[in-house]
């Protein structure tokens, strides 16, 4: 019925239903009712009515959608019975000049509440037992539905499957591990058995959906549970982050399909807000590679501690219109875009002077191993000279702190990329031991979605029918999600002070193939059946694992439980000194330009490093190398100082 006919037909059920509580308490409370009671009830009939529905009305018992009644409901109705009494006995006693027996008055309270409840929590009886009513061809249309987890969690999901989608699904039950919940009914549904379990209660119950509702378990467990639900073959979904539970914002809209996030992301990350803000909130600040994935992230979350202004820089201009378009429509903070390269020496220091950086978080960088395995003295150029370059500016105009964005593959590196980047850590640490301005690294492995990640590939491997491409069967690799990659790099930066090297806690390693393999299963379709795996063989540069620490370095804690301190490895100074007086002096005479020199440039700096050349005979540029590289640089620095 519309909203005006639903409203008249609980305005004239009310009429009924609260005279009959007046004459129920009058017979109640005599055998034979007395003429002159009849007499007043008669007189007092019309205000008494229209009084209950006036208060009825204010506590909004007209308003109320009665099939998802609770606690509340129950509570208006003894307010709105409450209220009436009251009103009724003040016109009774200042318009009639009479009361009705003192027992009169509790009868005929008790007896709407009474009433009027049992008339409004009918429609939610109805409601919820409604698809017992339903013929078997309609009751075996309905999606059975199993949720695991019978927490917290699992009754919130139930109760709003139960109130808003009765009529559409069943809910069989729940399956959980506690033991104190086997065998038990939760809200008038069974906990059918533990997680070991799922299989069979899903043939047994005819299970169409399975929802993993337990959004406060580590995603250890989450993992072991998909991978139970998944290899019923049933659809499996998910209720994502403890935050709707503290919001107490569950609903069905929330309910969503498993992503990779929720098996390879870690637990939520605290950090220290007041922290953070504090180096940020009020000064300038600048993001280079500000586009780039972890770049325009750092940007969306330093933007909500109301810096100064905020710096822009990156050298795509569709990158740079993106988040800065983004950041526009959600933030009143100075925005300055800026596309500049950062190897331009003048275009850095123009920004500098400029703008007055007083925080910098360099996040600009070649990322991409393969390809800079095929043009190594282009990531030389990018990631050590370029890194030079906003850091030598930094110090020069004074910014107060410096974070360098590193990786683990500047650990141990077999890569031109991670190579390049070892070197930049080296020079910020150089910079640390002579500049006032604090320099820090921050290291950590692979982001999820990341731009030239292996899940956005994979993705797209799928969408094409196949095959998925992994490189080796036993390859491992850290995974964190952008968002907390980024929240621990400005947590480090917080706790920057000496020229550290932070390391991120990654978590435990995932197994490729195993990712490869979740995917698949993720978009409904089998491993091996649907969608061939096939292995191609490991890319120059790549390794089985990435370390996060040399054999040297380990690591000391910090205030933060998941960011540590690398110790101190020995610096070459003189080496590091003499190679920046050779940028400053003549950069295009320091910096390699093919795969030989650039070969000889990293291994000036790390002599066990071997890089693998691209010329046709494959050969490999050996480390006898060393000894010529270290001579080559030395004298052009030399020659450029005079």
């Amino acid at each position: 019925m519309d909203r005006w006919k639903r409203i008249g037909f609980f305005l004239a059920l009310d009429v009924i239903l609260i005279n009959l509580a007046f004459i129920g308490a009058l017979l109640i409370r005599f055998e034979v009712v007395p003429a002159y009671q009849w007499q007043f009830y008669l007189s007092v009939f019309l205000p008494y009515t229209v009084s209950r529905l006036l208060s009825n009305y204010f506590f909004g018992i007209y308003k109320r959608a009665w099939r998802y009644a609770s606690i509340d409901e129950v509570l208006a109705i003894v307010g709105a019975a409450s209220v009436g009494s009251f009103f009724n006995v003040v016109l009774c006693l200042f318009w009639f000049g009479s009361l009705p027996a003192r027992s009169i008055v509790v009868l005929d309270w008790f007896l709407n509440i009474a009433l009027l409840g049992a008339s409004r929590f009918v429609w939610r009886l109805i409601a919820r037992h409604f698809t017992g009513f339903l013929p078997d061809r309609r009751r075996s249309a309905l999606k059975n539905i199993l949720i695991i987890g019978a927490g917290d969690g699992g009754v919130l999901v139930a109760r709003e499957l139960r109130n808003h989608y009765g009529a559409q699904v069943k809910l069989v039950g729940f399956v959980d591990d506690d033991p104190a919940k086997q065998n038990q009914r939760i809200l008038g549904y069974p906990v059918l058995g533990p997680k070991e379990q799922v299989s069979q209660i899903v043939e047994q119950y005819d299970v169409d959906e399975i929802i993993i509702s337990m959004p406060s378990v580590p995603r250890k467990v989450i993992r072991e549970i998909v991978t139970t639900a998944q290899a019923t073959g049933k659809t499996v979904k998910i209720l994502p982050g403890v935050f709707d539970l503290i919001e107490g914002n569950v609903t069905v809209s929330k309910i969503r399909e498993v992503q990779i996030e929720d098996l390879l992301g870690r637990d939520p990350v605290k950090v220290d807000i007041a922290g953070m803000s504090a180096y940020i909130r009020g000064h300038v600040v600048l993001v280079t590679g500000a586009g780039g994935s972890i770049g325009s992230e750092l940007c969306r979350q330093i933007i909500l501690f109301k810096p100064k202004a905020l710096l822009l820089l990156d050298n795509c201009e569709n990158n740079m219109y993106d988040i800065e378009m983004e950041l526009r429509a959600t933030s009143d903070v100075p925005l300055v875009a800026l596309v500049k390269d950062i190897r331009d020496r003048r275009a850095i220091d123009r920004v500098f002077s400029e703008y007055r950086p007083q925080v910098v978080f360099h996040a600009a960088a070649h990322k991409h191993v393969p390809l800079m395995e095929q043009n190594p003295e282009e990531a030389i150029k990018n990631n050590v000279y370029g890194t030079y370059q906003v850091a030598s500016a930094a110090h020069r105009f004074g910014a107060r702190r410096f974070v360098l964005v590193s990786t683990d593959k500047a650990v141990n590196p077999t890569s031109v990329m991670g190579a390049s980047k070892r070197v930049a850590e080296m020079i910020i640490q150089y910079l640390d031991t002579v500049s006032a301005t604090t320099y820090v690294a921050v290291r950590f492995g692979n982001v999820l979605g990341s731009r030239g990640s292996v899940i956005p590939l994979f993705t797209k491997q799928i969408l094409a029918g196949g095959p998925v491409t992994v490189t080796h069967e036993k390859m491992i690799r850290y995974f964190m999600t952008i968002p907390e990659a980024v929240q621990l790099i400005l947590q480090a930066g917080a706790l920057a002070s000496k020229g550290e090297i932070f390391v991120l806690d990654m978590g435990d390693p995932v197994s490729i193939l195993d990712l490869a393999t979740t995917l698949i299963r993720l978009s409904g379709l089998q491993p091996y059946t649907d969608i061939d795996i096939k292995i191609t063989g490991m890319r120059p540069g790549e390794k089985l694992f990435e370390e996060l620490l040399t054999d040297e370095e380990g690591v000391n804690a910090t205030t933060h439980e998941r960011i540590f301190v690398a110790k101190p490895s020995w610096l070459d100074l003189p080496l590091l000194e003499t190679t920046i007086q050779a940028f400053e002096q003549d950069h295009l005479a320091a910096l390699p330009t093919d795969q030989t020199s650039a070969a000889k440039f990293i291994q000036t700096f790390l002599p066990d490093f071997v890089i693998v050349s691209n010329e046709p005979e494959g050969e490999v540029v050996e480390q006898g190398l060393l000894e010529a590289a270290v001579t080559s640089l030395g004298e052009k620095a030399h020659e450029a100082l005079g």
